[in-house]
């Protein structure tokens, strides 16, 4: 019996003890600026409602649900202000409380359905506010405004705020375009779980789930990606990098770095400070930027232009790499596994990643070239076509990495490097 009775218990909820506490205290603080702006709104008026009890339960969905569609600003604010006018005309117009708070709970539903805010409070304030209306309270509209709508716009504020500072998604966006403005799905997209496939076997389940098309596509793309890592392997950045990276300072000349890029014939350098932390990476694409790369018209002379130094204590132009570099640089870390590029690589139109040690100190750089290669690598290995002696099992790997670090032949590619 007691064994029957353990089928029904959910699963444990697989979450750190530190984003519990995140959760926790970020609902805490929510609450109280919500409560905080009713009160600042009532005044000292013991008769006026300040704060709204399905406040609560959005501050559940806000904070400790983030990435739930019924937890975005739209649905928050919206579910409750529309369910709580709603509840106010079915008191008002039917006078009865129970059937005035069933209607009305119907009714709520079906304007969240039709206006894309579904929000399980919103239930719990056409209810509260159906009672309040039929009985002796005799709610009207202003206790939409006040407090519902200002209860709720305090909410979604605070939510906005605290989730960002704790590094998450908040409010959920759509999925990144595809960055050479295409038709075609993301590089990711394009093999195993489609969008297509994720369309249909939600239209097949026919359920509404408490999460993101988004969130259960990205979930889909890292399982697959444990699912790599277990049958071929778990090598990292170090074991593919380029170890001898070329690199540059905050003030190394544009002329220079230009002479690096084409003396190694490569197509970035990583910006390094006096400890060899990645403070930026400058591309080629960088330098053609600066060049006004749209003017075909005598670019030559505007690239050399920019090159050349100029004179004198002022300029009108960048002089060092500190000025025209990407600030914003993506780097891995050296004992990360390789299978988590591909996305870095495919999706974000990356083509350099900086490798960092412990210290966050520069220690090489992984290219497309690098991944490649590796990704071919495990999967001869894992079919049994790869020799086996040590001297030629790598040789065709670190030849296609050769081919992009130390100068070989190798076909155009795009000048669109980390950015």
């Amino acid at each position: 019996m007691i064994a029957r009775l353990r089928r029904y218990l959910p699963h444990a909820i697989l979450l750190s003890a530190r984003e519990q506490a995140r959760s926790i205290l970020g609902a805490l603080l929510g609450v109280a600026i919500a409560g905080s702006a009713g009160l600042w709104m009532s005044g000292t008026d013991p008769s006026l409602h300040w704060l709204v009890a399905p406040i609560g339960a959005s501050a559940v969905l806000a904070f400790a649900l983030p990435s739930s569609p019924l937890a975005q600003p739209w649905p928050l604010f919206g579910g409750n202000v529309i369910s709580a006018l709603i509840g106010i005309a079915c008191g008002q117009a039917i006078g009865i409380p129970l059937i005035a708070a069933s209607v009305a709970l119907g009714a709520a539903i079906c304007a969240m359905f039709a206006l894309r805010c579904l929000h399980p409070p919103g239930g719990a304030a056409a209810v509260m506010a159906a009672l309040g209306a039929a009985g002796p309270e005799h709610l009207g509209p202003a206790f939409v405004l006040c407090p519902v709508a200002l209860n709720s716009a305090a909410l979604v504020i605070a939510a906005v705020g605290y989730n960002r500072l704790c590094g998450r998604r908040y409010p959920q966006v759509a999925a990144p375009e595809n960055p050479h403005r295409t038709a075609d799905p993301l590089p990711s997209a394009r093999l195993g779980v489609t969008e297509e496939d994720l369309d249909a076997a939600l239209r097949e389940r026919d359920a509404l789930l408490d999460i993101s098309r988004e969130d259960l596509q990205d979930i889909v793309l890292h399982t697959e990606m444990q699912a790599y890592q277990r049958h071929f392997g778990h090598t990292n950045c170090a074991e593919i990098m380029s170890r001898d990276v070329v690199a540059a300072e905050f003030g190394t000349t544009l002329q220079d770095a230009w002479r690096l890029l084409r003396e190694h014939r490569v197509k970035a350098l990583p910006v390094v400070n006096p400890f060899r932390r990645v403070i930026g990476i400058v591309t080629e694409h960088d330098f053609l930027k600066q060049a006004d790369l749209d003017r075909l018209d005598d670019f030559g002379s505007r690239l050399r232009r920019l090159l050349r130094p100029t004179p004198g204590t002022h300029a009108d132009k960048p002089e060092v790499v500190g000025q025209i570099m990407t600030v914003d640089v993506r780097c891995a870390d050296a004992d990360q596994p390789i299978a988590s590029l591909v996305p870095l690589f495919s999706d974000t139109g990356l083509h350099h990643l900086p490798v960092v040690d412990g210290n966050q100190r520069l220690v090489g750089i992984v290219t497309q070239s690098d991944l490649v290669a590796a990704l071919y690598h495990a999967a001869l290995e894992q079919a049994g076509t790869w020799p086996s002696a040590s001297g030629t099992k790598d040789r065709q790997a670190r030849q296609l990495q050769a081919d992009d670090h130390q100068g070989r032949p190798r076909p155009p590619q795009s000048s669109e490097d980390n950015q």
